[in-house]
């Protein structure tokens, strides 16, 4: 499995109403795409569960590279780049998807990118953050997505919640204006 996030950051006066009735409109098209794990499509208003800037910043989760590679050589993909610009892709790979019954209720959403020490002892990291992936489902998350990145070095968490939980100053929080599904 991959994870993928790419982000859109959007002028401070920037009419937000246009990302939600991008995803209103767009967000279905999505439903049923093949390899997908789940596509939440993401928004955060500047000054709004801590967020500094106004953003478009859809996550995906793949179930196989080729549900990835299909949709970034998309139409859908490129009139996206067409009306935002040419952004950069981050992808993770998958440690550990948890996924909820309940995924579909999903409202919100955080993401923390985590760095990774050099020489860390990966091994033990990537239990440890397979079983807070578990542990986070267990406990209320709808889904909860864990992934690495080995050229940065860098980690992810991601979560979907039925409602925000409490979240630290270095967490990104986002509201979730549709969620794909296979």
């Amino acid at each position: 499995m991959i994870a993928m996030q790419y982000s859109f950051t959007l002028p401070a006066d920037y009419d937000m109403s246009i990302v939600d009735r991008r995803i209103r409109d767009k967000g279905p098209l999505l439903d049923g795409f093949p390899n997908l794990g789940f596509k939440a499509y993401l928004s955060a208003r500047q000054g709004e569960c801590t967020s500094r800037d106004n953003l478009y910043a859809p996550f995906y989760l793949w179930q196989k590279p080729e549900g990835a590679s299909d949709f970034l050589c998309s139409p859908g993909f490129e009139a996206l780049t067409g009306a935002f610009g040419w952004p950069t892709v981050r992808t993770w790979i998958v440690w550990q998807a948890e996924l909820s019954a309940e995924i579909a209720a999903a409202r919100f959403a955080t993401r923390d990118i985590l760095l990774t020490e050099p020489y860390a002892p990966l091994a033990d990291i990537r239990r440890a953050e397979s079983a807070q992936a578990e542990a986070e489902v267990a406990g209320g998350a709808l889904a909860s997505v864990s992934g690495f990145e080995p050229t940065t070095w860098t980690r992810v968490r991601f979560r979907l919640w039925r409602e925000m939980p409490e979240i630290g100053g270095q967490t990104q929080a986002y509201r979730v204006g549709h969620l794909s599904l296979p």
